[in-house]
């Protein structure tokens, strides 16, 4: 069987992908990977961050990167309006942060609303914002994760997608952790901008999330060995 990406209706052009940056990109380069095998395409990637290391794995890749930096502006709202009118002159189908750095302002969000997507650290809805696996540490937490959620207004609160999860083993410290994390974002981020981009995920306008026509009551959980997503060894979505 030919693999499912692949497997777009005929003349269905790649859905056009837009990455926002701060630092040095590995989620990028996850997606970046993964575009030769599925049904999408990276048309740029914009950095806040001129010496961010994500532009150039986007250079190498023949991928227009681009900064705009938000020192140069007056204030959040203002940045937010030039990174738009940068976005749209992509045309993008889908915004996905990889290690965006900012706070986006309300106005910012509802333009891409139901099409930008955040990856994070975390088993959502725990350990919201910063210093995810330091905090998972000092929790006693047994097990840790990342989460892909379609982005809100609400920081790291918009609807979740799928989820990977880690051991927390002993000896532990927010490195290794971090490290054990970082294989998983590789794998769940690129699988939910393949199911977006063959229409298979979407944000109804009931805020819900919807994978293959069923709503995601729970996001879903990618373990060891089943990479490719429901239809191919995905396990059922995980509890709350």
């Amino acid at each position: 069987m030919g693999d499912p990406a692949s497997e777009r209706p005929s003349g269905r052009p790649p859905l056009r992908v837009l990455v926002l940056i701060s630092g040095s990109g590995s989620n990028l380069q996850a997606l970046i990977d993964a575009q030769a095998h599925a049904p999408y395409r990276i048309v740029a990637v914009v950095s806040n961050v001129a010496d961010a290391y994500g532009l150039e794995r986007a250079r190498r890749a023949g991928i227009p990167a681009e900064v705009l930096s938000h020192r140069d502006f007056a204030d959040r709202a203002a940045y937010d309006q030039a990174l738009m009118q940068l976005i749209d002159r992509y045309e993008p189908g889908l915004v996905v942060l990889a290690g965006f750095m900012r706070i986006l302002t309300p106005g910012f969000v509802a333009r891409y609303a139901g099409r930008m997507m955040n990856i994070h650290p975390s088993l959502l809805p725990k350990y919201r914002g910063l210093h995810t696996h330091q905090r998972a540490l000092d929790g006693g937490e047994t097990e840790h994760g990342a989460s892909v959620h379609f982005v809100t207004d609400e920081l790291d609160g918009g609807p979740l997608i799928i989820q990977a999860r880690v051991p927390v083993m002993p000896g532990d410290d927010a490195e290794t952790l971090a490290a054990r994390v970082l294989t998983r974002e590789h794998r769940i981020y690129p699988l939910a901008v393949r199911w977006f981009a063959e229409g298979r995920l979407s944000l109804g306008e009931d805020g819900r999330p919807r994978l293959d026509g069923a709503e995601l009551e729970t996001p879903y959980l990618l373990e060891p060995g089943a990479e490719s997503g429901p239809g191919a060894g995905e396990k059922a979505p995980a509890s709350s």
